[in-house]
């Protein structure tokens, strides 16, 4: 008897988007001078008092200095191409949703990470990477940004699903991050950038975005 092939599809599959930024190899140089200087002059009223990890203000949108506003316009387009990507929206439908966002910069140094987080109130979090350090010898995930499972906490592990392929593998998601690059993903699931094993600072630009609908009221400011 002849048997016929099941139908497999993911049917609770997560978005997560890599985008390249062009023009980053001019851009990352002057953006990065530009940060590690605000960092140095403004780290009495960072948010985070960790000597190793910098993280300043969610405000910048607001700075009016060409590079930063050219780095939040390509994450914020980043957004776009990913969001696109996985709905059905016409493109004159997708930019008649209004952005709200936040932005803010962070540097990570040697023996530094980012703490596990996720955004409430948030659609999408693009994470920009502007410079990093070279690869640990000792630690493939030394500055890594790492995605944690949520959704299979419960399940039942045997040898059927323990090992599974994406996008059915039940475990967590690591990216490096890599200069010019950006990462777009889901800002509810939770994430952190593991320590850091090596020279050199990881520099990173994160930004979270929802969209208001015409016809929709919104929400309240964060």
């Amino acid at each position: 008897m002849k048997l016929t092939a099941p139908t497999v599809v993911p049917i609770l599959s997560t978005p997560f988007g890599v985008v390249p930024v062009p023009g980053a190899e001019a851009l990352n140089p002057v953006l990065g001078a530009l940060l590690s200087a605000r960092a140095a002059s403004d780290r009495a009223t960072a948010r985070t008092a960790n000597p190793f990890c910098y993280q300043s203000h969610d405000d910048l949108l607001d700075w009016p200095e060409a590079p930063v506003q050219t780095v939040c316009r390509e994450i914020l387009r980043g957004v776009y191409t990913v969001v696109a990507a996985v709905n059905e929206f016409d493109e004159a439908q997708l930019r008649s949703f209004a952005p709200q966002a936040r932005a803010w910069f962070t540097i990570i140094r040697p023996d530094g990470a980012l703490p596990g987080t996720s955004y409430p109130l948030t659609a999408w979090c693009g994470i920009y990477c502007v410079a990093a350090p070279e690869p640990s010898a000792t630690r493939r995930d030394s500055g890594a940004l790492r995605l944690y499972e949520s959704r299979l906490g419960t399940m039942f592990a045997d040898a059927t699903n323990a090992a599974m392929r994406i996008p059915y593998t039940p475990g967590h998601y690591t990216w490096q991050p890599v200069p010019g690059q950006m990462a777009v993903f889901p800002a509810a699931i939770t994430h952190e950038v593991a320590l850091i094993r090596s020279p050199g600072n990881l520099v990173l630009v994160s930004l979270r975005v929802r969209f208001v609908a015409p016809g929709q009221s919104g929400w309240s400011s964060w």
